[in-house]
């Protein structure tokens, strides 16, 4: 574990030891905590605010919950690390599991839902430094 006085903060940079902000540092420490938004269970990284090529959503999701149909102009990788999903990606539904990583490639309209009868831990991995996101007619996909 990192000494508490090194731990930064979301958006925020290293400090010279005479309390000077830094802009060469080469790397940010986030507690998960802090990337939630009020009673939120899915904490939220967008990269280009921590250095990071990548963004993603670590999400806790009840039975029946996921997002609607959308697509993003990069690839979304999902990890699920623990529960059951039902992830759609293109119209073809995939049965996903603990430990079951899909792609969605760029452009491909996609989906997630809580299959299981307990919660769904997933990671939702976006290959882009900011969150792009088109929303699309359930009927579109």
């Amino acid at each position: 574990a990192y000494p508490e006085r090194n731990r930064l903060r979301a958006g925020e940079w290293g400090r010279c030891a005479d309390g000077k902000p830094r802009n060469d540092t080469m790397y940010t420490v986030v507690q998960e905590r802090d990337l939630r938004t009020g009673r939120s269970k899915t904490a939220t990284l967008e990269g280009k605010d921590h250095m990071s090529g990548v963004s993603f959503f670590h999400v806790n999701n009840e039975p029946g919950q996921g997002p609607e149909v959308h697509t993003h102009p990069y690839s979304e990788t999902f990890i699920v690390l623990s529960g059951e999903a039902v992830i759609t990606v293109d119209g073809e539904e995939i049965e996903a599991r603990k430990g079951d990583i899909v792609v969605a490639g760029a452009g491909a309209p996609h989906r997630f839902r809580n299959s299981g009868s307990g919660g769904l831990d997933i990671m939702c991995i976006h290959a882009s430094p900011r969150f792009e996101t088109e929303w699309l007619d359930e009927t579109l996909a």
